[in-house]
């Protein structure tokens, strides 16, 4: 087991289906945050992405593209899976393939190992499979279809018809792993976050688990079944693996406990094969269960969740390439309560941007490196004791708050709260500019400590927001640190310790973090 000071998190391996959407992003950039914070509060930290490559929806598609499913996924994955990363600036530790050795090889022990305990057996199961899910669905999950597809039953997620299969497959015996889900919950209650997320998945498994089909023998795209070839292990039985196989198992046990067990951050429609599947295939293999799972909310568009069957899918670089990554990641982090469904706009993107970005923090930091430029010709300030006052003071005390509510923030798991924190700061430093007037003072030489004082707080509160912000502004922080003329890089500074940053001697030229840009009427 990984002890206190290491944080594993992951986000879920995402379909080679089709090229990735801003929702996509928008996980990876919640996850990539976290890790930023945790590797900066000095803890030893290991992020994971990646892609799930196997299950009939990718034979399918790979199909429908003349294409062996192998050769559809590593385009997908060369062309569109990776560059997102780079897109959004993903610090990611490492990056799982299904169809890598070290993942399907590992899938088997584990499974083999499951198989010599009794917890799978032989049987037939009839149901309604959407493929789109990958998911056998209960008649509960299924909605009439319209349009085209009225008069049959569709998933209630694609909005497509569902398959009616019959099959002779390996069950896993998850029904007995019901009361120790239950015991799970009530001993841990921040094992499922949100806590709405929580309360889906206890109702859920106290109306009893049905043993789950784990294989598959109408194709073939998939981990063959070690003892019995003829069969390939069910998509999400081999997906839910990587996170431990990416660490190590069965293959480099000292990884493995130095970073087992994970926070997992998913998208709340695959909560319960994280929450409640995934526990018990662990438990089974008396392997500890993850460190929590948190289910974030939809990204809508017109009302309805993202997605590219729907034509409501928006790639991220169409966001980027205006605005940049760190506005995408500051946006979807800040306009939306992390683990509540949040609309997207162009319009309140834009306005984001300008007023909060731009004019907010942009421009303090600016008019912050401009003005020690011009009245102490770029060196940094000191204040003078007998001329600080109680407004000096306050943004000191804010700086400390800032940095103490910030982490609080993250260590629950609430980004948006996190940024709001070290917003209260930007605020506060905009106030405090203004009201002291250090273009006033510089007016008058009796007001030389006072100007020294004022500019000498507002660059030391610059220089913890830099910190602060990092995680979620990476590249504005560290144009700003090396504005600042702070040793080091801004990824290197305690985090946890925001405001007790060492200020440099002189200042550098800054150019403006967030540059305006010209959006369509």
């Amino acid at each position: 087991m990984a002890d206190a000071s290491s944080f594993y998190v992951t986000t879920p391996i995402f379909y080679v289906n089709d090229v990735p959407h801003i929702g996509h992003a928008y996980t990876e950039v919640a996850a990539d945050v976290l890790a930023r914070w945790h590797r900066q509060a000095g803890e030893r930290t290991w992020s994971l992405t990646g892609t799930d490559e196997h299950g009939q929806k990718i034979l399918r598609t790979a199909t429908a593209n003349g294409v062996t499913p192998k050769e559809w996924a590593d385009k997908l994955v060369a062309e569109a899976w990776k560059p997102l990363l780079e897109t959004v600036d993903i610090a990611n530790d490492d990056f799982i393939r299904t169809t890598d050795a070290r993942h399907e090889e590992n899938v088997q022990k584990f499974l083999q190992h499951l198989f010599d305990e009794g917890h799978i057996y032989t049987g037939e199961y009839e149901g309604y499979y959407c493929v789109g899910c990958e998911e056998y669905k209960t008649e509960s999950q299924l909605v009439p279809g319209t349009g085209e597809y009225e008069g049959q039953l569709v998933c209630e997620i694609h909005s497509k018809p569902v398959e009616l299969l019959h099959e002779k497959n390996y069950f896993f015996r998850m029904s007995a792993f019901a009361d120790r889900l239950l015991a799970l919950y009530d001993e841990q209650p921040d094992f499922v976050q949100p806590e709405s997320a929580r309360n889906e998945v206890v109702s859920f498994v106290r109306q009893g688990l049905d043993d789950l089909s784990i294989s598959r023998s109408t194709f073939d795209w998939g981990v063959k079944v070690p003892w019995d070839e003829s069969h390939v292990v069910y998509v999400w039985f081999d997906a839910l693996l990587n996170y431990i196989t990416a660490a190590g198992y069965g293959q480099d046990d000292e990884a493995f406990a130095s970073r087992w067990p994970a926070q997992h951050i998913v998208g709340k429609d695959i909560l319960r094969f994280h929450a409640v599947i995934w526990p018990a295939m662990l438990m089974a293999a008396g392997l500890e269960v993850p460190r929590g799972v948190f289910g974030h909310g939809w990204l809508l568009v017109g009302g309805e969740k993202m997605s590219k069957s729907k034509l409501t899918g928006i790639a991220p670089s169409q966001i980027t390439d205006v605005f940049g990554s760190d506005a995408f990641r500051y946006y979807f982090l800040r306009a939306i309560s992390f683990g509540q469904d949040g609309s997207f706009s162009w319009e309140d993107l834009a306005a984001r941007y300008q007023a909060e970005l731009a004019n907010g923090f942009g421009n303090l930091a600016s008019r912050v490196v401009a003005m020690i430029t011009r009245y102490f010709d770029g060196a940094v300030p000191t204040a003078v004791e007998s001329a600080t006052t109680d407004a000096d003071r306050e943004i000191v005390a804010i700086e400390q708050r800032a940095t103490e509510s910030a982490w609080a923030a993250i260590d629950r798991i609430a980004i948006h709260d996190s940024i709001a924190a070290s917003w209260e700061l930007v605020d506060a430093l905009n106030g405090y500019i203004t009201s002291e007037e250090p273009w006033a003072l510089a007016k008058d030489p009796a007001n030389r400590e006072r100007l020294e004082t004022v500019l000498a707080t507002a660059y030391h509160g610059l220089g913890t927001l830099a910190v602060l912000l990092s995680p979620v502004l990476p590249k504005a922080a560290e144009k700003l640190w090396t504005a600042l003329g702070a040793e080091g890089t801004v990824q290197g500074q305690r985090i946890d310790r925001a405001n007790e940053w060492t200020p440099g001697t002189r200042v550098a030229p800054l150019e403006a973090l967030f540059p305006r840009v010209e959006t369509a009427e």
